[in-house]
């Protein structure tokens, strides 16, 4: 009977072999991560390479590994077997980076990974074996052999287990467990290989028939070192790209961050940091759901601040930030938790309460409001050492469970009107008498929303246009777009009617968003008429609240009909530049920056501050027509109106004379050097088709009334801006 030899191995050789399992088995961890990318063609990819990059790794150990055997004869092994031995592999790798990129590994998937890929594996290892010709043939082990298959299942379970395991592991811990798995990994690939060695009887007389082809120990010294840097780059650039989805991730994290800030800060009131409008319109809907589902019983109190201009014109802008800052911090130290505090407007402020809120209960947490806000308030600005007290009005109203949630804004700020015309300084329950002013509010909010979306029933908003002349020349230098609202049944409702229900509904920034989009897309229309006109509009309180959105609009609008901003003059009134004067100066800084001219509206009216003024970035201001009317008989009004002129020429800013309806009215304005004037004596607000044929009646017109020939350009040469 033939002696087989006792085989023998070189010790380096077999280090070196389980040092190729290992790293190919850390490379194979770390690419079970990459396989799992969100992107599918990205993960096809890391799946394709990483298949080839540790099926080679895994073949190179078992190459290895057959060159640490110390036979007496040459050997070589024949290519194209070991090349079969290669692809194994190679799918043996496919298989478990492919079970590896599932989210679970359940018991089947256990079952079947494992055992398909001991299959691999042993198909690779005998297939490589087959590759040693030798003559006459290995003897087998069968019971070896069958050992050696256990193993090789029992690894690659391991292995698969080894994967989903390390995804559990903090990330900090993450690479000291792969190190590790990596190990045991690798000697259980080795211990395979080996006891798969042992299985086999070689004769001490047999010959390698195959000595001529893949042998030497160079080769292997080759292909372990072609292999260590063949995972070494696989590593390599999976680590690059783990930097770059953790930076990636990071980028999103922080944009995430920003965008919820961004939002956050769009629901909130800029001074005082309490909700604005909107987030209470929105909390007040989800409170009306609660309510009719739950049967939870929702009040509303709002509570208007009495006297409170007074303070700006005697103290200060500053000071009055600072009263509504302290009156603001007051009203939250008495709300609960679950409360939802608001700032409807300059000095009105709503308190949103669920739950046990029965009229007794109520009228205990109004009479708190009063009490905390009539508390004396020192260290206001400008006022020295004397403490200020301030008094409100408070209006309540209960959620009957019928009707729009939005009414009882409206109910509780009828009860705050009925307090205040008692004398303020106390608070009112909404009763049954006050209902038809608030029902006509409230269906006047449904078809002003109508009309923003279009919908049957809301009848039509339109820009009417005003044109403004030139005092000196006659020119039209351009117009101011009103607001006109034509609703179905009622007729023609005027802006002092729907203006201040837009702002009481939250519907007041739809609606400038409305006239913005609209004076862009006009300004287009006249262009490619061959008309260039400039065009003012008016801004309210709560778009300036919002400054990023505003900007956005105006943005969006402009590039949409390709207009340039300098086309566009935003008017705001003297009383809301003075509101949240900080604020207000941040917003017209944007403004100003996109290219706007802005303006001054309704000045003399209000309590503004020189000195603030000179901060703001506008060019225009525009005197009221409450002066203007009395110029022809008053003596005061003609001194106001020379002093405001005067004023704003030492501020290098045009003015503006709105409402003049007299000759005599713009001789005298004419006289004082006023800039600019607009009214019925030159023209009615029009619609934009009227305008438009009356531009061209006026055109080089006798009468004195031109458009300037800066805005009005040749129509056959479809002139553009």
């Amino acid at each position: 009977m033939p002696a087989d030899l006792a085989l023998r191995f070189d010790p380096a050789v077999v280090v070196l072999s389980y040092l190729t399992a290992a790293f190919a088995s850390f490379v194979a961890l770390d690419l079970a991560q990459r396989v799992r990318a969100p992107d599918a063609a990205v993960a096809r990819g890391w799946w394709l390479a990483g298949s080839l990059s540790l099926g080679t790794g895994i073949w190179a150990m078992r190459f290895v590994g057959m060159l640490a055997l110390r036979l007496p004869f040459a050997v070589g092994y024949d290519a194209a077997v070991t090349l079969l031995s290669w692809l194994a592999a190679v799918a043996v790798s496919a298989i478990a980076l492919r079970v590896a990129a599932e989210d679970r590994l359940t018991p089947r998937r256990l079952a079947i990974g494992a055992l398909s890929m001991g299959a691999g594996i042993c198909a690779m290892h005998y297939t490589g074996m087959a590759a040693l010709v030798l003559a006459p043939g290995i003897r087998w082990n069968w019971a070896l052999v069958a050992a050696s298959a256990g193993v090789a299942t029992g690894a690659s379970a391991a292995a698969l287990g080894i994967f989903f395991w390390l995804r559990r592991l903090p990330h900090d811990w993450a690479r000291w467990g792969q190190g590790l798995a990596a190990l045991v990994m690798g000697a259980a690939v080795a211990g395979m290989h080996y006891t798969g060695m042992a299985a086999a009887g070689i004769d001490a007389a047999s010959v390698c028939l195959s000595a001529g082809s893949l042998g030497g120990d160079n080769l292997g010294s080759l292909v372990a070192a072609a292999t260590f840097a063949l995972l070494l780059l696989t590593l390599f650039t999976s680590a690059l790209d783990a930097r770059s989805q953790r930076r990636t991730s990071r980028l999103q994290q922080s944009l995430q961050a920003a965008t919820t800030e961004l939002h956050e800060q769009a629901l909130r009131d800029p001074l005082t940091g309490l909700a604005n409008r909107q987030l209470l319109d929105d909390r007040l809907q989800h409170a009306v759901a609660r309510g009719r589902r739950e049967g939870v019983r929702l009040a509303l109190l709002t509570v208007n601040l009495d006297g409170f201009k007074p303070i700006n014109d005697s103290f200060g802008l500053s000071a009055g930030d600072h009263v509504l800052r302290e009156v603001a911090r007051r009203l939250q130290g008495l709300a609960r938790g679950h409360d939802t505090l608001a700032r409807l407007g300059a000095d009105e402020f709503a308190l949103m309460l669920e739950g046990e809120v029965g009229e007794t209960t109520l009228a205990q947490v109004a009479q708190r409001l009063l009490d905390a806000l009539a508390a004396p308030m020192a260290g206001v600005p400008g006022a020295g050492s004397q403490p200020l007290r301030l008094s409100a009005s408070v209006g309540i109203a209960f959620y009957g469970g019928e009707g729009p949630g939005e009414a009882l804004i409206a109910q509780a700020d009828s009860a705050a009107r009925s307090a205040k015309r008692a004398g303020g300084n106390g608070f009112a329950f909404f009763e049954a008498h006050m209902q038809a002013g608030v029902r006509e509010q409230v269906e006047l909010a449904r078809d002003l929303r109508a009309a923003l979306a279009g919908e049957p029933g809301g009848g039509t908003l339109a820009l009417h246009y005003q044109p403004k002349v030139a005092t000196e020349e006659g020119d039209i230098t351009g117009v101011e777009a009103l607001l006109r609202w034509q609703h179905p049944q009622r007729g023609a409702v005027g802006p002092g009617v729907f203006i201040p229900v837009a702002e009481r509904f939250g519907l007041i920034v739809p609606l400038g968003d409305w006239v913005i989009a609209e004076a862009c897309r006009q300004l287009a229309a006249w262009r490619d008429e061959g008309l260039q006109m400039r065009v003012a509009i008016n801004l309210s309180v709560q778009q300036l609240r919002q400054p990023d959105a505003l900007v956005r609009r105006f943005e969006e609008a402009l590039a949409r009909h390709a207009i340039a901003p300098g086309q566009l003059t935003c008017e705001i009134t003297e009383s809301v530049a003075m509101d949240d004067a900080s604020a207000t100066q941040r917003a017209l800084q944007r403004l100003a920056t996109l290219g706007l001219a802005l303006s001054i509206d309704d000045f003399g009216t209000g309590y503004s501050s020189l000195a603030y003024l000179r901060r703001l970035p506008v060019s225009q201001l525009k005197i009221d027509r409450s002066f203007v009317q009395d110029l022809e008989t008053s003596a005061d009004a003609r001194a106001i109106v020379k002093a405001v002129i005067e004023l704003a020429h030492a501020l290098s800013l045009q003015v503006v004379a709105e409402g003049v309806e007299t000759e005599g009215q713009a001789a005298v304005l004419r006289g004082k050097r006023c800039d600019k004037l607009q009214g019925f004596l030159f023209a009615r607000p029009m619609p934009a088709e009227e305008l438009s044929r009356w531009a061209r009646d006026h055109r080089g017109s006798a009468t004195g009334l031109r458009f300037s020939d800066s805005l009005y350009s040749e129509l056959d040469e479809g002139a553009n801006v």
